[in-house]
């Protein structure tokens, strides 16, 4: 059976607060970051996750270490008062979020360069046709 884990981290980065899902899936973490500007309320937050969390657009996934552990509800709750505590995140995630900034950086060039090569060759055949057209004598 396949088990999935999310969990999202909200930080102040300066200036905007930040959050993180982060988001396991048979061994592989993905990451996800939002930005939410002023300091979100903890409805607010639960609200966004409602709405859009199919919308987001997590990072390719890396592979991780998924960890087994009984849950005892005192050691939950010093872990999550410990977490809450930490600002930042794991690496795992700040490399799948990088991966993520690389791998849109290349498409953006790649669209950006289709698009300046087509107009090079509209220019091109726009030359061409005017000295066609005074070439005939028009």
């Amino acid at each position: 059976m396949d088990k999935v884990s999310g969990k999202l981290t909200v930080f102040f980065e300066e200036p905007f607060w930040v959050g993180v899902f982060e988001r396991v899936s048979d061994g592989k973490l993905s990451v996800c970051k939002i930005t939410f500007g002023a300091e979100p309320k903890d409805y607010e937050v639960y609200e966004f996750i409602l709405k859009n969390y199919y919308q987001l657009r997590f990072s390719p996934a890396v592979v991780t270490d998924v960890k087994e552990t009984s849950r005892n509800p005192k050691r939950v709750q010093r872990a999550v008062r410990k977490q809450v505590q930490n600002i930042g995140i794991g690496t795992k995630s700040q490399q799948a979020l990088k991966l993520q900034q690389e791998q849109l950086k290349t498409e953006r060039k790649t669209v950006s360069r289709e698009q300046r090569e087509a107009e090079k060759q509209r220019q091109f055949e726009l030359k061409q046709q005017k000295r066609k057209e005074k070439h005939r004598g028009r």
